[in-house]
């Protein structure tokens, strides 16, 4: 016993004339562009300056293996990338969407954003790093870091490609999996750490065609303290909700607070609930409950003396009419940022 279409295959086959030959099927899987894995690695060079343009990665995966001596730039979004056996080379990768894995590498200095960092069976990294989560090292010693700061005209939309936040960025939490006694296989970079200095901009022509720039104040990760000691006993939180410029609204409070000395802590981007906002806005809540529908708020942790108080005459006199967030008092601001940033770790899940 047949079915109606096993018929009408038959039928169709039967129709065919003798002498034209049955095409093969075509699949989704057979028509998607192929893929060279030697278009998208750099191995065995040394003393050599390469690179990838924007838009000649578009997401693929990397590898950097056996190089030595070499200047390194990816100025472009990929899915994964792994560097292996590298010695003495500085090393530039934009946004990474999962992670970026050191492997037996010594005397790098590296910038580079990413979701997920770990460092194994390395020696002397210097890294100025953007992480979404917490970074790792594993057998691993004098691994320095610092705050990504970068700039380039592609580099915001290839942020968006990977799908990262330049506000999620835990580059100074770091976790070594294999401590020794008495010692501290990591550090951070100095605070007045210049980024040029250790990956400074590439000069050959075809890599000079990205206009880039290293100023802290155009970079579009921003600069945070991070685990830093703070300078004051006193921060203050400000919560920034989704709408059309938000973004813009974040990096000029930041401008503006840092322009009249107050430090920026660290930042986080996360999706809130309403018994998130209840928790974290305690009496206030209730008029904030209806904007986070609207996706993910922007928080900042500001710390100095009078940075409550500076805070909110720049949010009244700038962004008047703008609904944000801001500390009440500095007896309460402390208690509003581990709320807040307690919450969105957990989040996080780091």
């Amino acid at each position: 016993m047949g079915c109606f279409f096993s018929k009408r295959r038959k039928a169709d086959k039967e129709s065919r004339p003798e002498n034209e030959e049955e095409l093969p099927k075509q699949y989704s899987w057979d028509q998607r562009e192929k893929v060279d894995p030697k278009d998208y690695m750099f191995s065995g060079l040394k003393d050599e300056t390469v690179g990838r343009l924007p838009g000649t990665v578009a997401g693929q995966q990397f590898l950097i293996q056996d190089c030595e001596n070499c200047n390194i730039y990816i100025f472009d979004h990929s899915a994964t990338i792994t560097i292996d056996d590298c010695t003495n080379c500085i090393i530039f990768l934009g946004p990474v969407k999962g992670s970026v894995f050191f492997r037996n590498c010594r005397d790098c200095k590296c910038t580079l954003a990413c979701q997920q960092f770990r460092v194994r069976d390395c020696r002397k990294l210097e890294v100025f790093l953007c992480c979404a989560t917490q970074p790792i090292i594993e057998s691993s010693s004098n691994i320095k870091f610092g705050c990504f700061q970068w700039y380039y005209p592609e580099l915001a939309f290839q942020f968006k490609d990977a799908g990262l936040s330049i506000f999620n960025n835990t580059w100074s939490n770091i976790h070594d999996f294999t401590p020794v006694s008495g010692e501290l296989n990591w550090s951070l970079l100095p605070e007045d750490a210049v980024v040029q200095d250790y990956v400074p901009i590439p000069t050959t022509e075809e890599l000079k065609a990205v206009r880039v720039s290293t100023e802290a104040n155009r970079s579009i990760v921003p600069i945070s303290r991070g685990q830093r000691q703070k300078s004051s006993d006193e921060s203050c939180l400000v919560v920034l909700f989704a709408g059309d410029y938000t973004i813009a609204n974040a990096r000029k409070l930041i401008d503006e607070m840092v322009g009249k000395g107050f430090f920026l802590v660290q930042t986080k981007e996360v999706s809130m609930k309403a018994e998130d906002a209840q928790r974290v806005f305690r009496e206030k809540a209730p008029d904030f409950l209806p904007l986070l529908n609207k996706g993910p708020v922007i928080a900042l942790e500001f710390n100095g003396d009078g940075a409550v108080e500076g805070c909110q005459l720049i949010v009244n006199e700038i962004f008047n009419g703008t609904k944000m967030f801001v500390s009440e008092s500095k007896e309460t601001a402390s208690g509003d940022v581990d709320s807040f940033y307690n919450f969105a770790d957990i989040q996080m899940g780091i």
